[in-house]
């Protein structure tokens, strides 16, 4: 579904990605884990069109989208869920959610979704003409989920969705994961806790200094020594 080939990404002098390649495929949860500021974050912002590539290919579904804004990547259906999540605290539930939906052309069916979104997560169900800025970490995250749904991902890009939660609430970060990737959804997966990572994919690349170190299968990555001792903490 996605395939990204030998991708640079600089900003002015300093070099973020040098020549990285991975591939996505359709219906999987693919996991890139690495250490702070070894580029993840910028690798999901490459592919959503917010950052532009020095060299190299993006192509989702067989097209290119490295050269293609950010609007037309979502509408070709491949939707970030930004790190810290990033709602509009100063819009009601409803308003974030509804934003999400703003690039589908029937409103009736925005609106149908955005109930799903309230029996998927009831709190904001429950919430949902209360101000995003004044919600707990855990229902923006929610929120956050729920925006990104409604614009009808086939490829979601989740940056560290369990930054910053109670540990109480990361399990539940897991099952939402793999519950949307049951529906359908694609999901490639950037995440600080590389264990809950590695334990919901499928395949996984680790990210050293802009490059890709290791990539396997994410089970075999769980018992690869140099893994272990460098980011599961073993």
């Amino acid at each position: 579904m996605l395939s990204v080939r030998n991708l640079h990404v600089s900003y002015g002098p300093i070099k973020v990605l040098k020549g990285v390649s991975l591939e996505v495929p359709e219906g999987s949860i693919v996991s890139l884990i690495g250490a702070n500021g070894s580029g993840k974050t910028t690798m999901l912002n490459t592919i959503s069109g917010l950052v532009t590539p020095t060299s190299g290919e993006i192509e989702f579904l067989n097209e290119r989208i490295d050269r293609v804004s950010p609007e037309q990547v979502v509408r070709k259906g491949v939707v970030q869920v930004p790190e810290g999540r990033k709602v509009f605290k100063n819009l009601s539930v409803f308003e974030c959610l509804l934003m999400g939906g703003l690039i589908r052309k029937n409103k009736k069916e925005v609106l149908t979704d955005i109930e799903k979104i309230y029996e998927m997560f009831p709190v904001l169900g429950q919430r949902r003409r209360q101000m995003a800025g004044t919600l707990s970490g855990g229902e923006q995250q929610m929120l956050a989920f729920g925006r990104a749904l409604v614009a009808k991902p086939r490829l979601l890009l989740l940056d560290e969705p369990s930054m910053g939660l109670a540990p109480q609430l990361v399990e539940g970060v897991a099952q939402f994961i793999t519950n949307i990737r049951s529906q359908g959804v694609t999901v490639l997966l950037v995440e600080q806790n590389a264990e809950l990572a590695l334990c919901i994919s499928d395949r996984g690349y680790v990210l050293e200094t802009g490059q890709i170190a290791f990539s396997d299968q994410a089970c075999n990555l769980l018992e690869n020594e140099q893994v272990k001792r460098s980011y599961l903490g073993i």
